[in-house]
């Protein structure tokens, strides 16, 4: 079905996005009979030179720069776009993100399906010199070949993110992202959840932005760390559609998790040293990451021996 009507919501923090907006609105306006807006939201942006080049998006027709005043977070964020959307498809894109290919509105457009969400998918671009000693461009390389819409068509609602879908209005808005998440991480994987359990499917295509700005070791690294929380937080809900859950859960049947935690608070420091150095291990990446998150059930545990 040709969709005619379209919102692009672009929930942004700290990220200059005129490039992308306007390879947006060009993209629109060669697209025959399409009205559209492009709404960007500012969640609270601290850097003032950000927030003045993104003032530029409001000389740019049929585009929208609002600035929201304080941080909410990424659910609500989202929530209030699709909201003040105007039209009936809704397209969410990151800000962080540019455009991979020239066709990319035509083919949302042109998709041949209504009836639920469908998600596009993201590449990795960058020149590995340049970003030799970065650990997100490491990680983001190495897990690229687990992003093609084959690898997620295996596991339509676990994988899918919310940098780059499309999705009719009435059925977001029935559906908001859960907004007790204030923090970075795991409201997408809630949602492909409740998407699941409403019998909505989510659709994989071929059609992705390109994910090209990566943050400095120590932001990253400390990132991780607050989805990890957002993960503990949430683990009940999340269990089934994260794999770091089945991990944990798994070491904890072989009886592994304490040994797991000793290695953690002995090495952590050694090792987070080394992921915000300028050579991080991807092997100390992952030892990190899952130690950290069982780390979190150490206290939990601790208060049920003590009963």
């Amino acid at each position: 079905m040709i969709k005619t009507e379209l919102s692009i919501l672009i929930p942004t923090y700290n990220d200059v996005c005129i490039d992308l907006v306007r390879g947006l609105a060009k993209q629109c306006m060669a697209v025959k009979r399409l009205r559209y807006h492009i709404l960007v939201a500012d969640d609270g942006s601290t850097d003032p030179a950000v927030i003045e080049a993104n003032q530029a998006i409001n000389g740019i027709l049929n585009c929208s720069y609002v600035l929201r005043g304080v941080n909410c977070g990424r659910a609500i964020t989202r929530n209030w776009l699709a909201y003040q959307a105007r039209h009936e498809w809704l397209l969410f894109i990151d800000a962080d993100m540019s455009l991979e290919r020239d066709d990319f509105i035509q083919r949302y457009v042109e998709e041949d399906e209504e009836g639920g969400l469908l998600y596009g998918g993201y590449v990795v671009k960058g020149d590995e010199r340049e970003w030799k000693g970065n650990l997100r461009f490491r990680y983001e390389k190495k897990e690229e070949p687990k992003h093609t819409m084959e690898q997620r068509e295996e596991h339509p609602y676990q994988d899918f993110h919310t940098s780059n879908f499309l999705i009719m209005r009435r059925h977001y808005v029935e559906n908001l992202l859960d907004a007790r998440f204030k923090h970075y991480g795991y409201e997408d994987v809630l949602f492909g959840k409740v998407l699941q359990q409403k019998f909505i499917p989510i659709i994989h295509i071929d059609n992705p932005v390109a994910f090209s700005r990566f943050e400095d070791n120590e932001h990253f690294v400390a990132k991780m760390e607050e989805g990890m929380r957002t993960l503990y937080e949430f683990r009940d809900e999340l269990s089934g559609y994260s794999r770091l859950i089945d991990k944990k859960e798994k070491l904890e049947r072989h009886h592994l998790l304490p040994i797991v935690r000793h290695i953690f608070n002995i090495c952590k420091r050694h090792w987070r040293a080394n992921l915000c150095g300028n050579n991080p291990s991807l092997f100390v990446f992952k030892l990190y990451k899952i130690g950290y998150y069982c780390s979190l059930h150490q206290r939990q545990d601790s208060g049920k021996q003590e009963q």
